[in-house]
């Protein structure tokens, strides 16, 4: 059945190539937002929200929510501006500017644009000060950084995925998109075609003070048949395959434990477990689809194995 409707989405999207933007895979922004981060404008100086934040936290990149910089990068440089003398690591690109003289710094998951790096102005010991937008972030305070973890569950068609995850308890946010590949900024055409190694996926934002990743993982399997190798019922290929993508050792160890414990009860387990790399959000008509139509999967069903 999704393959049909894969089918009919690629026709009507090759009758609108020319006629229509191709929709984001990214989050949805206010016009003031688009002229900063799509049009690289500049926000009016002593105007932005975070100019004067000094609370601990990360700020991540309001088009895609990708971590920019550490609240204890920051610093006071008067110019009008949140300024930073760092960044994460390999969060930050840097380009020459169109006016030939500037380098424009962007975001290196989604090219958004966030302002630019100055160097050897004597403002602190590392001698950079990157100028940022306040429109191109977002603050996350590190109360909430620290009860918070993202897992990423691939268990098929991701509409059926984040229905049960999103009705799970001590989940704070869920979203469907694309993981384990080696293409950037995937579409759904090109990652059902099977041209770029990406997996279906919902990640799940959880609270740690009340859910614990095992209940979680334990959800994943009942959910869906994990003993299929790239297919879930009538969706076949790689980009269905039951795959869990940790992003901590205790997700990697408790994950493993549940699989050999399976295997202990005579199944036969094709998840695999990886390390998660870039998430890419997919479109906008994926998300949250089930709650949209007002339906319930027709691929997923959750069955009492524990």
């Amino acid at each position: 059945m999704k393959n049909v409707i894969f089918i009919l989405i690629g026709i009507i999207s090759f009758v609108n190539l020319f006629s229509q933007k191709v929709e984001t895979n990214f989050n949805k922004l206010t016009k003031a937002e688009k002229a900063i981060l799509i049009d690289k404008g500049t926000e009016a100086p002593y105007s932005g929200k975070y100019l004067n934040n000094k609370a601990k936290g990360v700020y991540v990149c309001k088009m895609c929510d990708a971590p920019l910089y550490r609240s204890a990068d920051k610093f006071d440089s008067s110019c009008g501006w949140p300024s930073f003398d760092d960044e994460i690591k390999g969060a930050v690109k840097r380009i020459p500017d169109v006016d030939g003289v500037r380098t424009e710094i962007v975001c290196a998951n989604c090219g958004g644009h966030l302002g630019h790096v100055f160097i050897n102005e004597g403002f602190t010991v590392k001698n950079i000060r990157h100028c940022v937008n306040s429109l191109s972030l977002k603050f996350i305070p590190d109360s909430v950084m620290r009860n918070q973890e993202t897992i990423y569950f691939a268990g098929g068609c991701f509409w059926g995925t984040e229905y049960y995850f999103k009705k799970a308890k001590g989940v704070v946010k869920t979203s469907v998109g694309y993981i384990g590949g080696h293409k950037k900024n995937p579409t759904y055409q090109e990652v059902c075609a099977g041209k770029t190694g990406h997996a279906e996926v919902v990640a799940v934002v959880f609270d740690k003070s009340k859910v614990s990743v095992e209940s979680l993982i334990k959800l994943f399997f009942e959910i869906h048949d994990f003993t299929q190798i790239n297919r879930q019922g009538p969706d076949i290929g790689e980009q269905y395959r039951t795959e869990i993508f940790y992003t901590t050792s205790k997700q990697k160890e408790t994950a493993g434990k549940l699989i050999t414990l399976l295997v202990k009860k005579g199944y036969k387990v094709a998840t695999k477990l990886t390390k998660a790399n870039m998430y890419y959000k997919a479109e906008k008509y994926h998300q949250d689809y089930y709650s949209k139509k007002g339906s319930t999967p027709y691929c997923h069903f959750r069955k009492q194995i524990f």
